[in-house]
């Protein structure tokens, strides 16, 4: 049975209006978000998935966890929420890796491989460097419950060997295009060392240019362990993020990545997180 979030169109059934919009980048790339947060289950069994605190209380009692997984703030305590950015890098990503950097504040990144780590190379390195979370969100964007197993690892694996070249970590932290998934995807991200990772918040950035909506959006969303999804790919997206971190962090929360979401648990190969 597959867990799926309301979606964008598919690539194959974008508009000619949105494809004349993001002229120059191929649609499958530019369309990765989910959209919402209704989801649609299918089957007879239900898919489980994990929230932060769960997967917090879930961690060996009396566990610490190392400095390095609860970085500046321990989410059990603190009002966390993690910034997330799907199908990087892209020409805006030193733009917004300027802003994070200013703001004092570590994002997760799900990156594609095809056109976008293939073609900015420096970018993961710095997303890394700076100390980002760098995760997957599929080589080429291919809906994985509609493709066989062995394209579905080839989707994951791709992504995955190239971020570890130019970082020397492996992700263990993959998003499925558009959200969609079933039991046979969490088998192979199982076999593959990989959580999924879904999200909370989001504020459909492809569908609009408006920064300010895109702002709005968010803040009207955002709850304590959210996970906010959001594109650095649309134009309207990164001049809407001080606004989001500034007006966010007077509400007290704590920005994170996703693994210090998480801690002092950590996201296990096969599971699905989600808020």
């Amino acid at each position: 049975m597959a867990l799926s979030i309301n979606t964008t169109p598919t690539p194959a059934s974008a508009t000619g209006k949105m494809r004349e919009r993001r002229r120059g980048f191929r649609a499958a790339a530019l369309v990765p978000a989910a959209v919402g947060l209704a989801l649609a289950l299918t089957g007879c069994a239900q898919v489980d998935t994990t929230s932060p605190s769960t997967a917090r209380k879930q961690a060996a009692q009396g566990a610490q966890g190392s400095p390095a997984a609860f970085g500046d703030v321990d989410c059990r305590k603190a009002k966390c929420i993690a910034l997330t950015f799907d199908a990087g890098p892209s020409e805006n990503s030193p733009k917004l890796l300027d802003i994070l950097k200013e703001k004092k504040v570590h994002a997760t990144f799900f990156l594609l491989g095809k056109r976008h780590i293939e073609k900015y190379p420096q970018l993961v390195k710095r997303m890394s460097a700076e100390g980002h979370e760098v995760a997957s969100h599929t080589w080429d964007h291919k809906i994985l419950t509609d493709i066989s197993d062995d394209q579905v690892r080839d989707e994951l694996e791709r992504p995955n060997d190239a971020i570890e070249r130019l970082t020397g970590r492996k992700p263990t932290l993959m998003r499925p295009p558009q959200g969609r998934t079933d039991a046979n995807i969490h088998k192979i991200c199982k076999e593959l060392g990989l959580a999924e990772v879904l999200w909370s918040v989001t504020a459909k950035d492809y569908a609009t240019n408006d920064s300010a909506l895109i702002e709005k959006r968010v803040l009207e969303q955002a709850d304590r362990d959210g996970i906010i999804l959001l594109h650095d790919i649309y134009p309207g997206t990164v001049p809407a993020v001080p606004g989001i971190i500034d007006a966010l962090k007077e509400r007290g929360y704590h920005f994170v990545t996703v693994p210090q979401l998480l801690a002092p648990g950590k996201a296990e190969p096969g599971k699905v997180y989600r808020p």
